[in-house]
């Protein structure tokens, strides 16, 4: 396990066989109209392949929220297809509930990640140190090693488009 302090954090391999098919079972609910079973904890983000062009879906876990729009963290790194897929086009249509919105993703700095997941860990910790043993930190209940895990995975704010219409044939 790498320790926060390390350059670069353990970084999870992708699933594959069944357990892929286990990961992707929420697009299929979301695609159904069940959306709602997950209340606001996960969301559907559908984004734009950078090379091929084609329309891609993931659920994430909702890190924080609010009025203005919610913030994700990429488990994968900054690697995972969806975050790269971001950076080339950050306007995209998210799905929580059943409810299509507009939004533009900013990824935030090392020290607003930080932030991000100490205040995450405060509200719930047993997830924040899932997610920390998940990169492969020592995910003890200390406040540092929270934001020392903030500063290494990469977070999203998905921030509503207020002026443009959600896409929803994407």
């Amino acid at each position: 396990m790498a320790h926060p302090s390390s350059p670069e954090p353990h970084r999870p391999r992708l699933p594959v066989g069944r357990r892929r098919l286990v990961a992707r079972a929420p697009i299929l609910l979301f695609r159904a109209g069940l959306g709602w079973v997950f209340g606001k904890r996960l969301l559907l983000l559908h984004h734009t392949g950078r090379v091929s062009g084609l329309h891609r879906r993931v659920v994430l876990e909702v890190v924080q929220h609010d009025a203005s729009g919610w913030t994700v963290a990429s488990g994968f790194g900054p690697r995972a297809a969806w975050y790269r897929n971001l950076r080339a086009q950050p306007k995209t249509v998210v799905q929580v509930g059943n409810r299509h919105h507009a939004v533009t993703a900013h990824f935030l700095t090392p020290d607003e990640g930080a932030a991000v997941m100490s205040r995450y860990a405060d509200r719930t910790p047993r997830l924040a140190r899932r997610l920390c043993a998940f990169m492969g930190f020592h995910a003890a209940d200390d406040a540092t090693l929270f934001r020392e895990a903030g500063r290494a995975i990469p977070f999203v704010r998905l921030t509503a488009d207020p002026v443009r219409a959600p896409d929803r044939s994407s």
